[in-house]
């Protein structure tokens, strides 16, 4: 797959905010945008837990799209595994919700790539002293999402590093559980993104510690229609406008993701 760099030209931040952004005449006349998301992915999305509110880093930069775009952004809480059915189905127009763009994706979306991360080893501080290094990792257990690309990035890792002593993969229900069964002892490592693991380490001070640095490579984005050719370029000239206002660095700095930012808003899809 080949990364096409599709951004306009800045000119400076006032002439990318004054531009007209055409929106397909549907969305237009409908005045907002169906955006598929699930709550459970902090600080990328999450339910606040003192309003119930919708919070966090992709429902604040979903907003700050809409209004770059001038239309509304209906939130549409899904499951994970029905996010790529209603792109496919229509029933909604975008999937925002720290979605990661994997090739695999490309048949049914295309992804307007906003953030570069990957994942990430981490202990319970109270034995980091036994793993000061990742090769400390080698023959034991560590669990991940079993919904997420972790559990191959995790095999292929131990293969290249670890030899006959291989970890030992725990399947988990999604990052929260890999982190309650790593607070119980039953496994001994866990995998997160490291776009969110310092934001979980605020939370939770003195509860984790991480192990090495990313051991791989992923972008998040925003997945659309891939046929959607205009819905695709409207979004991201209203991601380079956030980001040439200053709006998206200041939103990255608010939930501490600024080492994970991009410069330009990118789209990613097949050939």
């Amino acid at each position: 797959m080949k990364r096409l760099l599709v951004a306009v030209a800045l000119f400076g931040a006032m002439s990318v905010s004054a531009m007209a952004i055409e929106l397909p005449a549907e969305i237009a006349k409908r005045g907002s945008i169906k955006v598929a998301v699930v709550p459970n992915y902090p600080p990328m999305e999450f339910r606040d837990p003192a309003t119930n509110a919708l919070s966090g880093f992709d429902i604040d930069l979903g907003e700050a799209l809409g209004r770059k775009l001038g239309v509304k952004i209906e939130w549409t809480e899904t499951s994970f595994a029905e996010f790529m059915p209603s792109i496919s189905t229509g029933r909604v127009d975008a999937i925002l919700s720290g979605f990661t763009d994997y090739a695999s994706r490309h048949e049914i979306a295309s992804f307007v790539d906003y953030l570069r991360s990957g994942p990430k080893f981490f202990v319970q501080q109270s034995r980091a002293s036994e793993f000061k290094d990742m090769a400390a990792l080698c023959g034991k257990k560590v669990g991940a999402s079993r919904r997420t690309m972790f559990p191959a990035e995790i095999d292929k890792w131990s293969q290249k590093n670890c030899g006959s002593n291989s970890i030992q993969f725990v399947g988990t229900d999604g990052s929260a559980d890999a982190r309650n069964q790593l607070r119980q002892g039953r496994i001994d490592a866990a995998v997160q993104g490291n776009e969110t693991l310092p934001y979980l380490m605020d939370l939770e001070p003195g509860t984790y510690a991480p192990v090495g640095e990313p051991f791989a490579t992923q972008f998040t984005g925003i997945a659309l229609p891939v046929k959607e050719k205009a819905l695709q370029q409207a979004v991201v000239e209203a991601l380079d406008a956030l980001i040439a206002d200053g709006t998206y660095r200041t939103l990255l700095a608010k939930w501490k993701l600024n080492d994970n930012g991009l410069e330009k808003a990118t789209i990613n899809a097949g050939q």
